[in-house]
């Protein structure tokens, strides 16, 4: 069942007419409301296009934390195959927040690392809702390490709202976790390619997403901080969060203009949400795009590239 966002709510009372229709015809083989079914399912892909055209950075984040969206297990298992997870941080425990380890991309051995959200009500509370704690960030820092010691590609798949906020986070280091993890971003020598797939929130994104090529969908968003969470601080009044989207310029577009965001991936028609199977298709082929361009490259020039994408940042602005 489709679950639809406050702005859609016109498009959900035309789909669901439709619905309707076809139910009853199933009840009553003697109705025939195929026709009218029909100009209803084309009134809805006409205001769909409608509705998705001309989309406002609020919208975007309805629709980058949209509970249907494709999640990182979602990708990991229509994309990679020989997926062997590794767990913990060798420290302390292991966090359900983030999920990784070695498989295949198109036969190419990788070592993929994301934040799961979870699907359903307890998945959630198991992954902390993609709210990762210190011990996931170092679990991540020990799979790059490995990845770098055999020289495996990683491939990061950033979908969170920001790291843990918790009181036994904070006694645990988070802020030096997120820290060393973003180092370590920075250190290896092997390609590292982020895809932001729906929600890329504070430090906690940017630890895992300080890489070699930044991509991201089309309707994602990547910021220093929530919309809610800037109203509050600026004006006070996290109702203005509307007024806080626009001002961050998180979109993949706003990004892909300033330099932070390489490569911008289409969605389906109405968001990913809609067609995961085409989401996850067009990740996939935008991953493999971007690993051959490292192809044959050495670590050293791997890590200058990376070095030098990240002190450009901002020179934009400044010769403007």
């Amino acid at each position: 069942m489709i679950q639809y966002l406050e702005f859609e709510k016109p498009l959900a009372e035309i789909e669901g007419k439709a619905e309707e229709l076809r139910a009853m015809a199933r009840d009553n083989e003697d109705m025939d409301i195929e026709k009218e079914a029909l100009a209803l399912d084309k009134k809805a892909v006409d205001l769909l296009d409608k509705l998705y055209k001309d989309l406002t950075p609020w919208r975007k984040c309805q629709i980058a934390r949209h509970p249907d969206r494709p999640h990182c297990q979602d990708y990991i298992e229509a994309l990679f195959t020989e997926y062997t997870p590794l767990a913990g941080d060798r420290n302390f425990a292991d966090d359900h927040a983030v999920m990784g380890g070695i498989a295949r991309l198109d036969g190419r051995p990788v070592m993929v690392i994301g934040h799961e959200k979870g699907n359903d009500t307890k998945s959630r509370i198991e992954r902390n809702f993609g709210m990762a704690r210190p011990e996931g960030y170092r679990k991540a820092i020990r799979l790059m390490e490995l990845a770098n010691r055999f020289g495996l590609p990683v491939i990061t798949l950033v979908d969170t709202p920001g790291a843990y906020p918790g009181k036994g986070a904070e006694e645990r280091g988070q802020s030096e976790a997120i820290a060393r993890s973003t180092e370590k971003c920075l250190e290896i020598g092997v390609p590292l390619v982020s895809v932001i797939i729906g929600e890329g929130g504070s430090g906690g994104a940017v630890a895992f997403a300080s890489a070699n090529s930044v991509v991201m969908l089309e309707h994602s968003v990547y910021s220093v901080i929530s919309p809610e969470g800037c109203a509050s601080i600026l004006w006070k009044d996290g109702g203005k969060m509307r007024e806080a989207a626009e001002a961050l310029r998180l979109t993949a577009q706003n990004l892909k203009e300033l330099g932070v965001c390489d490569v911008v991936i289409p969605e389906p028609r109405g968001g990913a949400q809609r067609d995961k199977a085409a989401a996850i298709k067009s990740v996939g082929d935008a991953l493999i795009k971007q690993l051959a361009t490292f192809d044959g490259k050495k670590p050293d020039a791997i890590r200058k590239a990376r070095r030098a994408k990240y002190l450009a940042l901002g020179s934009k602005g400044l010769a403007a």
